[in-house]
């Protein structure tokens, strides 16, 4: 099998696995892993345009918008049209969103456990996959 076909494979896979491990985490909380993605997003930076969510997560827009009007219905986030650009529509966190920062305080501690990484090589293995994803996006 060619390193290509490897690299591929174990892409996959770890994705799969990763999800895995997050998924009874996330069902406690009643969250899918998108959702918990897209949280994780406003909770480094809140009031953002869907777009940049978008960007930030690399899903097109008519992916994000209606696992965001669910979000919203969940009464997680909302959504706004911007005033500088009624084309732009922001999305913000709701007060039950940021409590459920601190809900899913625990769930980083648990995947860095199950990964069996200490800091340092989960950093270095962080930032490897963000340089590969930033070189693959910029092919695509």
């Amino acid at each position: 099998m060619s390193d290509n076909a490897l690299l591929c494979l174990s892409l996959y896979a770890a994705s799969r696995a990763m999800t895995r491990v997050y998924q009874p985490l996330l069902d406690a909380l009643d969250l899918t892993y998108p959702q918990y993605v897209v949280l994780l997003s406003l909770w480094a930076e809140d009031d953002q345009p869907v777009g940049a969510i978008g960007r930030r997560l690399m899903l097109e827009t008519n992916t994000l918008t209606p696992l965001l009007k669910r979000m919203e219905a969940a009464g997680l986030l909302r959504r706004t049209r911007s005033a500088r650009d009624e084309r732009q529509v922001i999305v913000s966190l709701t007060e039950a969103g940021r409590e459920m920062e601190a809900r899913a305080a625990h769930v980083p501690g648990c995947i860095v456990a199950a990964t069996g990484l200490d800091q340092d090589e989960l950093r270095d293995l962080a930032t490897r996959v963000a340089a590969l994803k930033d070189r693959l996006a910029a092919q695509a």
